[in-house]
């Protein structure tokens, strides 16, 4: 009963308990086993708890916890629905502290790290002893990367082709977890604050097991696909607008009337 309550009023709470813990080492010591954080279903854990629910498969080929979190679940759903078909939990950490929040219990804690959903593939975001092999031989391999580094010039993205399931997406857009996470942190200033005049990098994941990669060979109409292709995993990270949401928009429609 006495947990339920406190669940109810983590809400209002939780956001001066993380100061606290942050910014005092004898409030971080008596708030730790208490803190909570919530998951994408709503659920309440305390750290401790958080281990032992996650520990079996989430625990990465170097025996370090990974704790998956998402900054904005509606905004990144595509990524949190991903994950979760490997039952991976996620935490919701959207509050203006969970940056730093986040730095601090790593800082204390040698056998955990926390990963945004969007650092990685889902079959990458944990690495394990796994190994997945690609359905395309090398040469292939390099005219496909070639066929999306000639239609997607001036463009911040590294293009890397990944084997990943052939359920999985055919591309997806990640950033880099620690450089996003620095970029974060500069916004508050003090050491990371150079960071803010970085550019933002990011990287285009392109899946060579998926069925697209195989009929983007082939295809007579490279450009047009890869421009599709691009646009929906920028569109699954809120990074399509202006014109260039405009001209995707357009490009459906005709597809769809073709």
């Amino acid at each position: 009963r006495n947990r339920n309550a406190f669940e109810e009023k983590w809400e209002s709470i939780g956001l001066f308990v993380k100061y606290g813990m942050i910014s005092d080492e004898k409030f971080y010591e008596k708030a730790g086993s208490y803190c909570l954080y919530k998951d994408e279903e709503n659920t309440y854990f305390t750290l401790e708890e958080l281990k032992e629910k996650t520990k079996d498969n989430q625990t990465d080929k170097n025996q370090k916890l990974i704790l998956l979190y998402s900054s904005d679940l509606s905004l990144q759903n595509s990524y949190v629905e991903a994950v979760k078909k490997k039952n991976y939990k996620v935490l919701e950490m959207n509050e203006v502290l969970d940056q730093a929040f986040i730095q601090h219990i790593e800082s204390k804690s040698s056998d955990l790290r926390f990963s945004r959903v969007d650092a990685d593939t889902p079959d990458k975001i944990i690495e394990k002893d796994e190994n997945i092999e690609s359905i395309l031989s090398k040469e292939e391999e390099e005219k496909l990367k070639q066929i999306f580094i000639d239609n997607i010039k001036d463009r911040p993205f590294d293009i890397e082709l990944k084997a990943m399931g052939a359920d999985e997406s055919p591309v997806m857009v990640t950033q880099n977890e620690f450089m996003r996470r620095m970029k974060d942190m500069s916004k508050y200033g003090g050491a990371y604050s150079f960071m803010g005049t970085m550019p933002e990098r990011y990287n285009l994941i392109v899946n060579t097991n998926h069925p697209l990669s195989s009929k983007l060979l082939r295809a007579r109409k490279k450009e047009e696909l890869v421009s599709q292709l691009f646009d929906l995993a920028l569109l699954s990270q809120g990074l399509l607008q202006g014109k260039s949401l405009t001209d995707f928009i357009n490009r459906s429609v005709n597809v769809l009337t073709e």
